[in-house]
């Protein structure tokens, strides 16, 4: 299964946020590893610089093997609530 991180422009990307991302993605999901080609993972800050509660969202699109996309999002406080937020709710 590969796993791809993608940020905007106002989240600082770096070796180990993206480690981060594959590790929890990968424990998360390690039951369908056999069936996801994919995991897109697409962190945006909606606020931009200012502040504000659950401004950081988390967007995962799962590509199974032979069936159409499947992605879930959610937003959080901090990068680390909103991707194991959508992490969870692809599990489900």
């Amino acid at each position: 299964m590969q796993i791809q991180v993608n940020s905007d422009n106002h989240i600082e990307s770096s070796i180990r946020l993206e480690e981060w991302v594959r590790t929890t993605i990968e424990s998360t999901l390690e039951r369908y590893e056999e069936d996801l080609t994919r995991v897109e993972v697409y962190l945006r800050d909606e606020n931009g610089d200012k502040p504000g509660p659950h401004d950081l969202s988390c967007l995962l699109e799962a590509r199974p093997k032979g069936h159409q996309p499947l992605s879930v999002s959610a937003k959080g406080d901090t990068l680390e609530q909103a991707i194991d937020s959508a992490a969870t709710k692809l599990d489900h």
